[in-house]
């Protein structure tokens, strides 16, 4: 009796050639809403060692996705069907696009035979995510399955990372074929020159009162580690893109603040009386560059050192004095080699940046209209929970509470859309539980936000994810409510909330779930939250009136009717 050999490359239909490739690429984990437009996948995925988290929109499912990706700088990968899955995927798409988060999404496609037809749930997809896509690619032919995965992987992590969608027409996953799968795919780290290095070192020699911006994605805790130790080496102030707080730690003694919605004053009149501004791995944006008016466009007024991952983001916006074509990491470890030739003279100013900072921070002054004090509330907070708590946030006024007076000190441990996407805190800790179940999730979320996607709760039970959702309820879309008040004081439309009992939804879904209306129910609410071992949602009872941290909707109201 002959064995007959194995065959190298055996036949397989496109949803196993696929799903191998996924294997092959390192991929552990997916996120999906199931379709009858890629069942060959979902069946491959039966006998794959990769955990499948099966969500209740495909907007949550993406999003889910993208918060890994940013954690990690691996493609999230989600998978969803054809049609309305897909455009309520691009939700998700956005947020990756916005925030260079690598993403892949597998939508569903009609049979080859049908397609522009208008078949049933038929979308042209390079039409439809074509500006909102790093690429948008329909595979055809299950033969090239390997080679146009490993390209979506290669695309979705180089230069400035981004979504990918890929299209799988139902029969081409039905449909085998002979071919070898890909090798996995490597990121390309970009590296400063020498020569590069040098004209910086001289430039930070030369400067009086430079500082630091840093953003983007492409970092990890080591470039993190190093770019904070290059920092303390020059005294250098450094402050944080919009929503990138993890990447530089609140503690140190060279630490500015975050450039964001609502910036310190005193934060901003720094940067711009900063004879160097070194900006590293970010675009400064509109929210950054406060509306563009921080920087002049073309020429900023500071001589400019830009350093990014992707060239086509160098000289886009801003001239830059310098620029420096390469990744984070490449770029933090090469600053180890540069070190002050002699004393630097702003060491008061890195003082003073920092002591501003403690001040804007500092939640013990804190005080808002009605029963529940959101500033001792985040005192307790920063008091009880571990340092490296991985917090989320959607949008809305309420994540003014975690951006401005919770102090991240560990890199991988923010997760918010700097797109300014509401709906996103809780898919993105569900995600993030998913990824590191070792680690305390904290979700903020307004109400409005919350039910954006409150359905993933359910996601969050049926997969055991102890997270902890903190909801500020106002009753009433606050953000939009704030401007209303500014520019048509008195003239609410369209911004009040009804809201369910929001505890009584938590336990309906088989959560724990509590309502908080005073400062001292708080903390042991909180307390038996974290004991449970559930997710937990506390429903948080604000005064509408506490419409900012310092702030109140009559005092807007005044202004405006005041100055009009």
């Amino acid at each position: 009796m002959t064995i007959d050999a194995p065959l190298a490359n055996p036949r397989r239909t496109g949803g196993q050639i696929l799903v191998d490739q996924l294997v092959t690429h390192g991929v552990k984990q997916l996120f999906c809403v199931p379709g009858e437009s890629y069942l060959a996948v979902l069946d491959a995925l039966h006998d794959a060692c990769i955990a499948v988290t099966v969500c209740r929109q495909e907007g949550g499912a993406t999003m889910m996705a993208e918060a890994q990706g940013k954690l990690t700088g691996q493609p999230g990968i989600c998978f969803v069907t054809r049609g309305p899955g897909a455009t309520n995927a691009s939700a998700g798409v956005h947020i990756a696009q916005q925030d260079s988060t690598p993403l892949i999404l597998f939508v569903g496609q009609v049979a080859r035979g049908a397609l522009g037809r208008e078949a049933f749930q038929e979308l042209d997809y390079r039409a439809v995510f074509g500006t909102m896509a790093k690429w948008v690619v329909q595979i055809d032919d299950p033969a090239r399955v390997p080679e146009l995965v490993a390209r979506a992987f290669r695309v979705a992590t180089s230069g400035r990372p981004g979504p990918v969608v890929v299209a799988l027409p139902e029969d081409m996953l039905t449909e085998a074929a002979t071919v070898a799968d890909a090798l996995p795919c490597q990121v390309t780290e970009t590296h400063p020159g020498a020569a590069q290095m040098a004209e910086l070192a001289q430039r930070l020699q030369a400067a009086r009162q430079p500082v630091a911006l840093v953003g983007g994605s492409r970092w990890s805790a080591q470039a993190v580690r190093e770019f904070a130790a290059f920092a303390q080496d020059w005294s250098l102030p450094v402050y944080c893109s919009f929503r990138r707080q993890m990447l530089f730690p609140a503690n140190h003694a060279c630490y500015g603040g975050d450039v964001g919605l609502g910036a310190n004053p005193r934060l901003l009149a720094r940067i711009r009386s900063a004879d160097l501004l070194l900006l590293v791995g970010g675009r400064l944006s509109e929210v950054p560059a406060q509306g563009y008016e921080l920087l002049a466009i073309p020429n900023p007024a500071q001589p400019l050192v830009h350093v990014h991952a992707d060239a086509g983001e160098l000289g886009k916006l801003y001239h830059p004095a310098q620029a420096i074509h390469a990744t984070p990491q490449a770029f933090a470890a090469a600053l180890q080699r540069l070190r002050p030739q002699a004393g630097v003279p702003w060491h008061a100013h890195a003082r003073a940046a920092h002591a501003e900072y403690l001040a804007w921070s500092d939640p013990a002054a804190i005080r808002i209209p009605g029963m529940l004090q959101m500033g001792q509330v985040m005192q307790h907070l920063r008091a009880t929970l571990p340092a490296d708590t991985l917090l989320c946030n959607g949008a809305g006024n309420f994540a003014t509470w975690v951006h401005r007076f919770w102090p991240f000190t560990s890199y991988a441990s923010q997760l918010a859309p700097t797109s300014g996407s509401m709906g996103y805190g809780l898919p993105a800790g569900v995600g993030a539980k998913r990824l590191w179940p070792e680690r305390e999730v904290l979700v903020f979320a307004g109400d409005g936000d919350f039910l954006m996607h409150g359905q993933e709760f359910a996601t969050a039970v049926q997969y055991g994810l102890p997270i902890i959702v903190l909801l500020l309820d106002n009753a009433m879309y606050g953000t939009i409510r704030m401007h209303q008040e500014r520019e048509y004081p008195g003239r609410i439309s369209a911004t009040q909330l009804k809201n369910p009992d929001f505890k009584a939804y938590a336990q309906a879904f088989g959560g724990h779930g509590e309502r908080v209306e005073r400062t001292e129910d708080f903390a042991p609410a909180l307390a038996r939250a974290r004991a449970s071992g559930l997710p937990s949602l506390l429903h948080c009872l604000i005064d509408p009136e506490a419409i900012t941290p310092t702030g109140t909707l009559q005092g807007i109201r005044q202004a405006a009717l005041a100055k009009g």
